[in-house]
């Protein structure tokens, strides 16, 4: 991820590249989470899955065992077919996904099943090519009639988000954006009073996938983010254990779990995704 093209220098960055108005949602239901879990003295457990892995019925009831036993948020990733931030187990099972026929409208399937049979927050994770080829705003209106949230996207930085700040703010959406080690203080100014929801930080460099130690650089990048003004900042790859979650959610507002999620999934089915999140969740 690139997080430092058609970078301008200078303290007004922010101000030069968002259009006049923007604001955050006020009614986030991902904010509102959040700020649920903190008062809980917890993080938030925010887990991904990709939608239609391995079939669209099969990720339905994966994502619904994923909220029942312990996330608050669950990213519902769209499959892709040049997915160059995922490691080698996301990219095997969006890959299949694929040949399996998933079409991307069937995200939204899988988004109102989250948010009719569980009590978790449901969000978008996709590459930015899918939604252009929708349509910016219909793919903001279709998400947002389904019960979803927001969007994350790897890809999109906010000096290219002019359509989406539109949807975003018609439709009651929120904007996750990611900010990584690399980021200069005026990129995280930037993409701070860019995004809503909650701010995305990457704990490492690289490709995704479960580690056995947490990058010990993520806790600055999160304290960082917070002195450019962020309310909430999640922490996401590299997470695989119990054991992360603790000593993440010592400092950041959320904890990101995603390819020990997926590893279940095609190893288990349904069930090992549940018997999972329990144990990130500490209810195991």
């Amino acid at each position: 991820m690139t997080t430092t093209r058609n970078e301008t220098t200078g303290p007004d960055l922010a101000s030069r590249i968002l259009p006049p108005g923007l604001r955050a949602n006020p009614d986030s239901p991902l904010a509102a989470r959040i700020a649920e879990c903190r008062a809980q003295g917890r993080p938030a457990l925010v887990g991904y899955l990709p939608a239609g892995f391995p079939t669209v019925e099969e990720s339905i009831e994966a994502a619904v065992a994923l909220g029942t036993n312990g996330a608050d948020v669950i990213e519902i990733g769209i499959p892709y077919s040049d997915p160059v931030m995922d490691g080698p187990v996301i990219q095997h099972a969006t890959t299949t996904a694929l040949a399996n026929g998933f079409r991307v409208a069937d995200v939204f399937r899988v988004v109102r099943a989250v948010a009719e049979r569980t009590d978790a927050v449901p969000v978008v994770m996709t590459y930015w090519n899918p939604v252009l080829q929708m349509g910016v705003d219909t793919f903001a209106r279709r998400l947002a009639e389904a019960g979803g949230a927001g969007i994350i996207t790897p890809d999109l930085i906010p000096d290219e988000a002019s359509e989406w700040f539109a949807a975003s703010q018609e439709h009651g959406l929120d904007r996750i954006f990611l900010v990584a080690p690399s980021s200069s203080r005026e990129r995280l100014d930037l993409v701070v009073k860019a995004a809503s929801g909650f701010v995305y930080a990457v704990s490492v460099m690289g490709v995704t996938g479960a580690r056995d130690a947490v990058s010990d650089v993520a806790e600055q990048l999160v304290a960082d983010t917070r002195a450019a003004g962020a309310q909430n900042v999640c922490v996401g790859l590299g997470v695989s254990r119990r054991e992360h979650v603790e000593e993440i959610g010592a400092y950041a507002d959320g904890v990101i779990v995603g390819t020990a999620l997926v590893k279940a999934l095609a190893d288990g089915g349904p069930e090992a995704v549940g018997a999972l999140a329990r144990e990130l969740s500490g209810r195991a």
